[in-house]
């Protein structure tokens, strides 16, 4: 009862605070003054007036308000900071009525004069008041509060807004793919587009995004992974290329998956995987090099929620079959029979329908990928689970392919890449041969046509860059450096 009182006198209270807005806005507008400004040449942003000559003219969000009587005190805020101004009616005329109708949130410019208070406080006298936007509703109280973090990612204005924090990852996600993007450019490395919708669901094992091209007449997929396609370039004698592109993936939604991401992926001609683990060690320790304002780091170390993570080189490389063996004690990968042993012992849920290699990788997920807090380089797959991968040339049952883990989640990925077509054909007929029907799987003929035209033998690699972002800014969901993630409908809609 407690609660239903307390929420209609919230309701009331937010009515009658529109009501307000709205009764400023009417007498802005009766007064001739129109209420969403145009451009507003800006002199200095806000934490560049202390070094101004002169007066400055700055815009920005009204944050606080501090009336007193004939003279006013207010916050203004713009990407770069804050700043106190001071408004008074001897100097501003009948402009002060201008600031009588104003309210937190409001977008205004000034020009004014900047001079310091008997406290010290740098702050700007206003001599000019300019509307910009009128903010119709009230910004949220006590933002930080909010239990709801969903609301903050479905109204992520509003939290850039109120938490200047979350502008600081976003702005580091910014500098981090073009520090990324700097680094490939100075090694030789080609940016390129590839194409977004395919008419083949190839690249990587996932559940597809299904549309359809009307003229065509025909069904396309959302990209899974532009890997064939980077690849096609490498035959054309492109032999450097990456591409930091946008996947898409019909699954499910967890704090470490989006079915719509971004990933790195970069391919070198006569390189192999551990050409690849060199890159991909170099990048990320070039990262902590550039001191990108926002991430979370001290030297070579980071704190990743709450545990200091040495990322010194050089990166442990050891083999899935020696990891297995070291946290679950099993010997032989393709022993289905031990390995559904220890996933009974350990009490995981399990269908029956399992392949040997989902048991595998439930076993790994359980049982080996907590422990790989400190970086480390999984080397040498089953070549079952990893079709596009050259095989080892003591052992073709296993491929040259590694899983880079830090912090526990799985940052990289690469291959020595299978330039054989036909060992490439066998290897999809074997897909389609096993074919599941949420996961369709046919025989890229167009590829294998490229690749008989000969690739050079490559190494390429991808890197989850909402994962980076996550582990360099301290963030522990992916929906925290994604601006805008996929949410489920609110109401059913």
């Amino acid at each position: 009862m407690r609660l239903a009182k307390r929420k209609i006198k919230e309701s009331m209270a937010e009515k009658e605070l529109l009501q307000e807005r709205e009764r400023k806005l009417r007498a802005i507008i009766q007064a001739g003054i129109y209420p969403y400004g145009g451009r507003f040449d800006r002199s200095v942003p806000a934490r560049e007036v202390a070094d101004a000559a002169g007066d400055v003219r700055l815009a920005g969000r009204v944050v606080t308000m501090r009336n007193h009587g004939k003279a006013a005190f207010a916050d203004l805020e713009d990407l770069s900071g804050r700043i106190q101004v001071y408004f008074q009616q001897d100097v501003l005329g009948s402009v002060f009525d201008l600031y009588r109708l104003l309210d937190i949130g409001d977008i205004i410019g000034i020009s004014g004069e900047p001079f310091r208070t008997r406290t010290g406080q740098l702050t700007v006298k206003v001599k000019e008041l300019t509307l910009l936007s009128k903010s119709n509703r009230p910004l949220p109280e006590k933002w930080h509060g909010l239990k709801d973090v969903e609301i903050r990612f479905r109204q992520r204005y509003l939290d850039l807004i109120a938490n200047p924090e979350v502008r600081e990852v976003f702005i580091a996600r910014s500098l981090i793919v073009s520090r990324i993007r700097q680094r490939l450019n100075e090694e030789g490395f080609l940016e390129v587009e590839t194409p977004m919708m395919h008419p083949i669901a190839g690249g990587a094992e996932a559940r597809p995004f299904v549309t359809h091209h009307n003229t065509l007449g025909t069904d396309l997929y959302l990209r899974i992974a532009p890997e064939l396609y980077l690849k096609r370039l490498l035959v054309g004698g492109l032999e450097k290329v990456y591409e930091i592109n946008r996947s898409f993936r019909n699954e499910g939604i967890s704090p470490l998956h989006n079915p719509e991401f971004t990933m790195l992926e970069l391919y070198a001609a006569y390189a192999d995987y551990n050409v690849m683990a060199e890159i991909a060690e170099g990048l990320i320790l070039y990262l902590l090099e550039t001191n990108i304002p926002g991430v979370n780091r001290s030297g070579n170390r980071v704190n990743y929620q709450g545990v200091e993570i040495d990322l010194s080189p050089p990166w442990r490389r050891a083999t899935l079959s020696d990891l297995m063996k070291e946290h679950a004690g099993i010997v032989d990968l393709r022993n289905q029979g031990e390995l559904l042993t220890c996933l009974q012992k350990e009490g995981a849920p399990l269908t029956g329908a399992e392949t040997v290699f989902d048991l595998l990788d439930t076993l790994f997920k359980l049982k080996v990928q907590p422990k790989l807090v400190s970086p480390v380089f999984v080397m040498d797959y089953p070549r079952e689970i990893s079709p596009l991968a050259k095989s080892k040339p003591e052992d073709v049952k296993t491929v040259e392919r590694f899983e880079l883990f830090i912090a526990g989640m799985e940052v990289g990925n690469a291959y020595s890449e299978l330039n054989d077509p036909e060992e490439q054909r066998r290897r999809f007929a074997e897909e389609v041969k096993n074919n599941r029907p949420d996961r369709p799987k046919v025989v890229d003929e167009d590829y294998i046509l490229a690749l008989s035209y000969g690739m050079p033998p490559a190494g390429g690699l991808g890197i989850g860059i909402d994962r980076l972002v996550m582990l360099l800014t301290n963030r522990p969901s992916i929906r925290e450096v994604i601006l805008f993630p996929l949410l489920r409908p609110q109401n059913g809609g």
